[in-house]
């Protein structure tokens, strides 16, 4: 297994460098994971690559959702043992090797050591991507998402997909958008009630759906509050759920004013949101598979980064193996 990581040494550009070998001592609350798959953050590194919304260090390293194998452990680890499939979903970027401190261990913290044991029953190569369906389960349950209510998630990328499951998962009617008929085809085998075309089916088809409880936004569209507002598209009470990375947000004050709305942000996610993620897809209710578009080695990295930058439509879940 080659000791490298993925490091972006200027704007629009990666490479492969060499990571070296951990150290030989562990502290005592730290273990040493070993890489076997990473999934790639899709909207994350590509505004990081593209030195977008405020991304302008270089060289730097990004992504947050690795799986590995615990190739050792510290005197005082007890939760974990050698030969442990373990996620990790610490912002290191992608690595072939980790040595993570279990100290912190708040279940509800973006700054616990976020490493969650993998069931046997469970495909590792499929948790390669908990951490962006983290996100969407960390929304879902920050917008305060229940049975029955009328849900529009914007957008069908990777967050988007995994937040329309997990909305689906707590009961809500889901309707979902994009403009790729690929990415909705995705939706509805994954369990969406309505898909709409944007371009094609417009506003009018979003706004038989109408109104919405809790709209998701996972596109980033900057006309999105506005066409919210214009076409009272959002419930009394409802809520906003900005997902997407934005530089800049403005709204008019007439959405919120007299309806108890509310426009909220979510990003990352706990150990707690992994824990319940994992239990609907160990009940088969969230669906990942049908998210991935490609599973391939760590060498072809360059081939899918440039397809990131120039053509991000042709990939949705993408997972690197880093055996061999």
């Amino acid at each position: 297994m080659r000791a490298v990581a993925i490091e972006y040494p200027e704007r629009g550009r990666m490479q492969l460098v060499d990571l070296g070998e951990p150290q030989a001592q562990l502290a005592p609350t730290e273990i040493l994971l070993r890489t076997h798959y990473s999934g790639i953050t899709n909207g994350t590194e590509r505004h990081a690559l593209l030195g977008e919304h405020g991304f302008t260090l270089f060289p730097s390293r990004h992504g947050y959702q690795q799986v590995g194998q615990v190739e050792a452990i510290g005197a005082e680890v007890k939760d974990f043992a050698s030969g442990d499939w373990v996620f990790l979903g610490q912002y290191v970027g992608h690595r072939s090797w980790n040595v993570v401190d279990l100290a912190s261990a708040d279940p509800h913290s973006y700054s616990s050591h976020l490493c969650l044991k993998l069931p046997a029953a469970v495909d590792p190569r499929l948790c390669a991507l908990f951490g962006v369906a983290g996100v969407a389960m960390r929304a879902v349950r920050r917008f305060r998402i229940q049975p029955a209510q009328r849900v529009w998630v914007v957008g069908a990328g990777v967050i988007g997909q995994f937040a329309a499951q997990c909305a689906r998962a707590f009961g809500a009617h889901v309707t979902v958008s994009d403009v790729l008929p690929a990415r909705l085809e995705v939706a509805c085998k994954c369990g969406a009630h309505r898909v709409v075309h944007a371009e094609k089916d417009g506003w009018q088809a979003l706004a038989e759906g109408a109104p919405y409880d809790s709209i998701i936004d996972c596109s980033g569209y900057g006309a999105l509050l506005q066409h919210i507002h214009e076409r009272r598209l959002l419930a009394p009470a409802g809520v906003v759920g900005l997902v997407a990375v934005r530089s800049q947000t403005t709204f008019p004050w007439a959405m919120l004013h007299g309806t108890e709305a509310s426009i909220e942000v979510s990003c990352h996610f706990s150990l707690d949101d992994l824990r319940v993620l994992l239990h609907f897809v160990r009940e088969g209710i969230i669906h990942v598979a049908p998210v991935i578009s490609h599973i391939v080695p760590v060498s072809e990295a360059p081939t899918i980064y440039e397809t990131l930058c120039d053509r991000p439509g042709e990939l949705l879940g993408v997972i690197f193996h880093w055996s061999g």
